[in-house]
């Protein structure tokens, strides 16, 4: 598969126009707060995260300061204004849509808050062979027909089935053709369903248990053993060589000797990329990089920190704060603290404040007090999105 920057291009449309009445109270529950942050902002970061745009948040006629309030900050959002039903607030979206023609659009629902950079994948990868794509998953449980009187009918063949999920993915053109051809008598369920009437074919790919949708209150409580908080922490050591460029924190740094290893030996991302690691239970760096494998040879360690916040918050998890100590007797690390900081804050996609970089020595003491190497201590706290 390929990665997250080899993607095409792509445009998203988050339907939040619902009313969520089975959730109760006067909000829309795509407004309530879910792990910290409103149902429909989780999508609609993720989205952007994954490289959507332009993106669409189609909402209700009254709730413009609702979804301004709970997508504050993020600029590159666009609001329509919904229709009757939910097929009238998705063609709203692509007519908006229609003056960028992107070539590819993602359509999703604001209830489905956790959304995996794999899916999105997925499915963009499969329009190269179809005009759609969505995610499904089996059925698992035995299925039957429901009689007249509340008996038993018949079996369906659940091997034949498969659950939907969103986003669904679509070339452009289609789909909005397909809504535009759209009679409007009856309810068409999906927008798959709207593409396939139009004749056009559509590809099922693995969809995730982990886009469930919100739909009743109880869904808005943690019923699962995810803790609140998780922990890792992170050591590492790389020998300093003469003749080697010396990365620390993903910032080169002017110095007599450089750090060896497989990678760039940045022995700072590596003690963070193992901490984070260490707090979501999923191994060590050596597990998802080992340096046997010849393609991360000299590669940059950016892309290993990168890699780990990405299951974090797969995991339904976001970077609550990094602590991180360099243990060396040279260089000296104060004049570049600030450069590192923003270039750790930037990988984990985390503000600076939630970043410390300290340095010390070991008083002479040791393989880094005879300036052999540079150690790297670094604890991580996770917290549920």
């Amino acid at each position: 598969m390929a990665s997250f920057s080899d993607l095409p291009p792509f445009a998203a449309i988050v339907v939040a126009a619902g009313k969520g009445l089975r959730v109760g109270g006067d909000v829309p529950k795509q407004f309530c707060h879910w792990r910290g942050k409103p149902l429909v902002r989780h999508s609609v970061e993720a989205l952007l995260a994954a490289g959507a745009q332009p993106l669409v948040v189609v909402i209700g006629a009254d709730a413009r300061d609702d979804a301004a309030a709970a997508l504050a900050g993020l600029e590159a959002v666009r609001f329509v204004t919904g229709g009757a039903s939910r097929q009238d607030s998705v063609r709203n979206g692509l007519e908006a849509l229609a003056a960028d023609a992107p070539a590819r659009v993602l359509i999703h629902d604001a209830a489905r808050p956790v959304l995996p950079r794999d899916v999105i994948a997925r499915l963009l990868e499969a329009l190269g062979a179809q005009p759609g794509a969505i995610p499904v998953l089996p059925v698992v449980d035995s299925l039957a027909v429901a009689g007249a009187e509340g008996t038993m009918a018949g079996k369906a063949e659940r091997e034949l089935l498969r659950r939907v999920q969103t986003p669904q993915a679509f070339r452009f053109a289609d789909i909005l053709a397909a809504h535009r051809a759209w009679d409007g008598a009856t309810d068409a369920g999906d927008d798959a369903q709207v593409l396939t009437t139009s004749n056009g074919s559509v590809a099922l790919v693995d969809g995730d248990e982990r886009l469930k949708k919100i739909t009743f209150a109880e869904d808005f409580v943690e019923t699962g053993n995810s803790p609140a908080f998780r922990v890792g922490q992170g050591f590492d050591v790389h020998r300093l060589e003469t003749g080697e460029e010396l990365w620390l924190c993903g910032v080169q740094i002017p110095h007599d000797k450089g750090l060896a290893g497989h990678s760039d030996a940045d022995v700072a991302l590596h003690a963070i990329t193992d901490a984070v690691l260490g707090a979501i239970g999923d191994g060590d760096i050596g597990t998802h990089f080992p340096p046997s494998d010849p393609q991360w040879r000299g590669a940059r360690s950016d892309r290993f920190l990168a890699h780990a916040a990405k299951l974090a918050r797969e995991a339904g998890y976001e970077i609550g704060n990094v602590d991180l100590t360099l243990i060396c007797e040279a260089p000296k690390i104060g004049p570049h603290r600030p450069a590192m900081r923003a270039a750790v804050a930037q990988i984990l996609g985390t503000g600076e404040d939630r970043v410390s970089i300290k340095a010390t020595t070991t008083e002479k003491l040791g393989f880094t007090g005879r300036g052999e190497g540079i150690a790297a201590q670094a604890i991580v706290l996770l917290t549920l999105a």
